[in-house]
């Protein structure tokens, strides 16, 4: 038999891959933006709804960035809202492990478990950043070394705390020494549902010593099978099967009437994604340096980037070149092989268009990723927010269907039962 795929739906938020000049594209603040998508998956038999989170606004030359939404919704709160109007997609949100404290966490995660029917999920990320920091009572308080000690302590923590089912509780750690009585009952699916993002040796290792998924950034097959390969691997030593962890890549896709039809559209896309302004705030990131002064349709900078990690441009986004000459230098390398302007080259570096082609073609290569174990499934993140899914559920999800691989209704009541863990 098949191994059967899972999807979910990416509500993006914060990022440079919605085309907000799109007049189909919605607010990030009205809650029909949210109650939208979520129902387009629920329609499409989706297996959850994922909701990114920013603790705050990136910014670029002490300046908003230009792609950051203005306002953010708090996460527990939209999927709780969102429990009430869908009724078998399961709800995951995004919260920091860094900032947030173990029994008020578990609380409210246990909450949305219980008022959804078992549907809550927790994405663990982590951030040491002074940046984010600031905007909490203990700042930037955590060293960089010390990030998945806190965030596996936590998950421990809060594991506890459900598994008192509304009892007396008591967790000690390097991080966290508490003890008290919990104020909810164990949740439908026993615990929500843990997925983590964090692709370094120590992410690898706190997924698969404590989460349920991964939320992986890996998108070529073959790159991907080694992540897979290399994460199932450690799920031994801590006594757990492979079909206990969940590897779903995020992706995106573009539909077309011919893969042709397909490659135009995803060219069009891209542009409209990298605008010569945002080419050159993309090239900043890299160069560390301030060049407004450039012509995005022009060639690169005949400077070197500005070497200073302590001191970067961009404020609230996760590091990206850990070796900014070398990379200056790959760039330089394709630009003049190319004859690139500084605008075509961040399209082609900064591209995340993983799917491309006919609804057939890409319910082609969906399967052929998980069947070859290059994921288990796919979180998908649309260009359009948030009607991007709609071609996606009315095209694809029936020829997935067809080849038996997708689900035809929701066998299971909570969001556990329905991934199969």
């Amino acid at each position: 038999m098949p191994k059967q795929i899972i999807l979910a739906a990416h509500f993006p938020g914060v990022n440079n891959t919605t085309v907000w000049s799109d007049p189909r594209a919605g607010s990030q603040i009205d809650f029909d933006s949210f109650e939208y998508l979520a129902k387009t998956a629920e329609r499409g038999l989706f297996d959850f709804f994922f909701l990114a989170e920013g603790l705050r606004l990136r910014e670029q030359r002490g300046l908003i960035h230009d792609l950051d939404v203005v306002g953010r919704p708090d996460t527990i709160t939209v999927l709780t809202a969102l429990a009430a109007v869908t009724e078998h997609l399961g709800l995951a949100g995004t919260l920091n492990a860094t900032y947030h404290e173990p029994y008020e966490l578990a609380r409210q995660l246990a909450t949305l478990d219980h008022l959804s029917g078992g549907r809550a999920a927790w994405n663990v990320v982590t951030s040491p950043g002074a940046f984010f920091g600031e905007n909490f009572r203990r700042g930037g308080f955590l060293d960089h070394a010390d990030r998945y000690v806190r965030a596996g302590e936590f998950i421990e923590a809060a594991r506890t705390l459900w598994d008192s089912d509304a009892g007396e509780f008591a967790y000690r750690g390097a991080q966290f020494d508490i003890k008290g009585r919990f104020g909810v009952p164990r949740s439908p699916q026993g615990h929500p549902i843990i997925l983590q993002a964090g692709d370094s040796d120590g992410g690898r290792e706190l997924a698969a010593k404590h989460s349920d998924a991964i939320f992986s950034r890996h998108h070529h097959i073959d790159d991907a099978r080694t992540f897979y390969r290399d994460v199932k691997d450690r799920l031994a030593k801590y006594g757990r099967t492979e079909d206990s962890l969940k590897i779903i890549p995020g992706v995106s896709y573009v539909l077309g009437d011919s893969d042709a039809d397909a490659q135009e559209k995803a060219h069009h896309i891209r542009r409209r994604q990298v605008s010569p302004q945002t080419a050159i705030l993309l090239l900043e990131q890299l160069w560390n340096t301030d060049l407004s002064g450039y012509d995005a349709e022009g060639p690169l900078p005949d400077i070197d980037p500005v070497v200073d990690e302590d001191d970067t441009i961009i404020k609230g986004r996760a590091g990206m070149y850990p070796d900014r000459l070398a990379t200056a230098r790959d760039w330089r390398a394709r630009a003049e092989a190319k004859n690139l302007s500084i605008r075509d080259l961040i399209i082609e570096v900064t591209g995340r268009q993983n799917f491309i082609g006919t609804p057939a073609r890409v319910a082609e290569l969906l399967d052929e990723y998980v069947q070859t174990d290059a994921c288990d499934g796919f979180i998908l993140v649309s260009h359009l927010t948030p009607a991007g899914l709609d071609d996606f559920v009315d095209q694809v999800v029936p020829l997935l269907q067809e080849r038996g691989v997708f689900r035809t209704e929701y066998s299971g009541t909570t969001l556990r039962a329905n991934l199969g863990l």
